[in-house]
């Protein structure tokens, strides 16, 4: 709530706290960006390390190798009719509950501006 002079609101505060948080946000983001180039780095000079290591090399090409070869056995058991059936239903399923997460957020976001309360009782109470 903004104090009111001669009828008129106080909007020097708003303007310094608007600023203030602009200068944050500023401040957040400069510092986002310079810890995600640092992380880049980290990660290319890890991943060189570990392109460079032969026993690395090695065991990374195994197991690339074991993948392909349980992707296959999970297609031939997935192409069988029953289990392609439930295969689908959790995908259908995996999706409903994403779109309803989405919504649920929504709504929440809703209720907590409408309400001023970030809390609310669920049918379990």
């Amino acid at each position: 709530m903004t104090a009111k002079v001669n009828g008129m609101p106080d909007t020097n505060k708003s303007v310094d706290t608007l600023i203030s948080v602009e200068g944050l946000i500023k401040s957040y983001y400069q510092r986002f960006n310079s810890l995600t180039q640092e992380l880049k780095q980290y990660k290319e000079m890890l991943q060189g390390a570990l392109d460079n290591d032969p026993e690395y090399h090695q065991q990374d090409q195994e197991a690339k190798k074991l993948t392909k070869l349980r992707t296959i056995a999970k297609q031939k058991v997935l192409n069988l009719a029953s289990n392609s059936e439930l295969d689908t239903k959790i995908k259908d399923h995996q999706s409903q509950l994403k779109e309803l997460r989405v919504g649920l957020s929504d709504y929440l976001t809703q209720y907590m501006s409408l309400s001023g309360s970030n809390q609310i009782e669920t049918p379990e109470g």
